[in-house]
């Protein structure tokens, strides 16, 4: 993993590589400064995140900044409240692995995650389909409202991938009903409700079309104001979470 930051942008970086060799590049692009030290924390933290939903059980994270591994191992203490915060998510993140390890390497040793963590554009990550790539308006240690809305009823735009998930059950169709399971790999059902997997493999709270509209609402008067588009709208409920 790496994290880059410079004068125009800043992003970061990394690779999972399992024991059988299989790999999965990522680059994630900030739309906030970050320092080059926040910009490694992030890439630890959209890695580990990444690894959690994988269902990885133990874990060797690399890292070419002294500081970040440090920190996470327990040999420095936080000065700077940022710092502090992303050491708490780490501490959350790290329970949930039944080993975890950040090692120091050389930057030499971590050149695929230091390339990935400096593409400018996202146009430059199209061209490689096999690269994942994300955007982040804001850290992840910024605080975000969640709310607690019960699980859709009726029939509705979810009740096709509920109906998968829970019960495989399928429509007749063969074609729809393999569309079906290709798109319901993106996503899951927890406690009832469901959640769609974003590129940064972070889960979205899946919304019915009466919770949408209360929480578009609730944006745009309470929020934004009464200046703001649809697709802004649209953007700020999947910062918050919601799909």
């Amino acid at each position: 993993m790496d994290g880059s930051s410079s004068i125009t942008s800043s992003g970061a970086g990394l690779v999972l590589t399992s024991p059988d060799g299989w790999t999965l590049e990522y680059a994630l692009r900030f739309g906030f400064k970050a320092t080059n030290n926040e910009a490694e924390w992030e890439a630890l933290i959209a890695g580990l995140t990444i690894a959690k939903h994988l269902k990885v059980q133990k874990i060797e994270a690399s890292s070419d900044s002294q500081l970040v591994v440090g920190l996470a191992e327990g040999e420095y203490q936080p000065r700077e409240d940022s710092m502090a915060k992303y050491v708490s998510n780490f501490k959350s993140l790290k329970s949930a692995f039944e080993v975890l390890r950040v090692l120091k390497v050389p930057r030499v040793e971590n050149a695929r995650a230091d390339q990935l963590s400096k593409l400018a554009t996202v146009e430059e990550l199209e061209k490689n389909q096999i690269v994942l790539a994300d955007y982040l308006d804001r850290p992840t240690i910024s605080e975000v409202d969640v709310m607690d809305i019960d699980s859709p009823q009726e029939p509705i735009w979810m009740t096709p991938f509920i109906n998968c998930l829970r019960n495989r059950i399928l429509t007749k169709d063969s074609t729809k009903a393999r569309k079906l399971v290709y798109r319901a790999n993106r996503f899951q059902l927890r406690d009832g409700i469901l959640y769609k997997r974003s590129f940064s493999f972070s889960w979205l709270r899946c919304l019915t079309p009466l919770e949408a509209d209360y929480a578009l609402r609730e944006v745009h008067e309470g929020v934004c104001g009464n200046h703001t588009g649809g697709r802004t709208l649209s953007h700020k409920l999947l910062r918050q979470n919601y799909y």
